[in-house]
């Protein structure tokens, strides 16, 4: 009878570690839990642990994704053309030139009454949209256009009040490289302000040019995992303190308030402070601060336990993954 008993209870023990990881659909992929947090803490100030494959996020002046000056072109001061409003994947509808060059606003910048803060060396990267000859085209309602007087005197175009830019770095139509630099430039909307997307779910899918298709959150920010977490037996954030501070916790999601994730293991779990965190396939989610804008993947490797999220819950580019 007892030799029943036993065989009994390892029976069931079994059947509910099966259970356990049948839910959360391990990929083994995870380290086992410790205190210890790798946070890109060694690396340089303002560089967010940048492992060489990220994008750097703008120079101390601002103005530059590198802080290099770039030799302007021609091109870049021809007149702005027929305004027109393209699709952009990332950032929705954005206003272009008459070329199809993407068109950019300033944070220093001042809409009302209009100024530009974008002079010397800025105004080589950023070469101000001349008012010239620009009109209103599809999408583009001809009350936005307006001018402002810059300092050496010329006519800049405006946009709802702000003054319009073209990067240096953006070569063909459709070029948005200018988007988020330094946290201070940003695709402009017909209506002057940021283009962004329209309301996306809690979570859905978007398709990045290098790492195939990740997940992101309502803003369309990139959703990271941490290596050191774990989601067997139960979801466990070991990014706590400060870590938390460069990678905030998503928050709860309901399950259909998502599109193109893995239903299976989307959940929310009690992290140790008692606050709530959004988990895929059962692995806690974050994001990262030193994404600025929609699009940006600056966190993907950091430390080499940080990466992005597909829409299995696997890490992305994790060696041996």
């Amino acid at each position: 009878m007892k030799t029943s008993w036993r065989t009994a209870a390892l029976v069931a023990t079994a059947a509910s570690v099966l259970a356990l990881t049948t839910a959360c659909g391990q990929d083994n992929a995870g380290a086992p839990a410790s205190s210890a947090q790798n946070v890109g803490a060694t690396a340089p100030a303002g560089g967010y642990g940048s492992t060489g494959t990220a994008t750097t996020a703008g120079a101390g002046n601002g103005y530059g994704a590198d802080g290099s000056q770039s030799s302007a072109s021609p091109t870049q001061a021809a007149p702005a053309g027929k305004l027109t409003v393209a699709a952009n994947p990332e950032l929705g509808k954005v206003l272009t030139d008459g070329s199809g060059l993407t068109l950019y606003r300033f944070d220093k910048d001042v809409a009302d009454p209009p100024k530009s803060s974008c002079d010397g060396d800025c105004a080589t990267t950023w070469p101000p949209v001349p008012a010239g000859d620009a009109s209103a085209g599809a999408g583009v309602d001809k009350a936005m256009l307006g001018e402002v007087t810059r300092a050496d005197g010329s006519k800049q175009l405006t946009i709802g009040g702000w003054p319009a830019y073209r990067y240096a770095k953006d070569v063909n139509a459709g070029d948005a490289n200018g988007q988020g630099v330094g946290g201070k430039w940003f695709a402009l909307a017909a209506d002057g302000k940021k283009a962004s997307l329209a309301s996306l779910p809690g979570l859905s899918v978007r398709k990045d040019s290098k790492l195939g298709d990740l997940v992101v959150d309502k803003n369309g920010m990139t959703v990271y995992r941490f290596m050191k977490d774990q989601a067997w037996p139960k979801s466990v954030s070991n990014c706590t303190g400060a870590c938390l501070g460069k990678w905030p916790a998503v928050e709860p999601v309901s399950a259909d308030n998502t599109e193109g994730v893995k239903k299976k293991g989307l959940m929310p779990f009690t992290r140790s402070d008692g606050r709530e965190q959004m988990t895929v396939n059962c692995w806690p989610i974050y994001t990262f601060s030193g994404d600025k804008a929609p699009g940006d993947t600056n966190g993907q490797g950091v430390g080499g336990t940080w990466y992005a999220v597909s829409p299995d819950g696997k890490p992305v580019g994790a060696p041996g993954k």
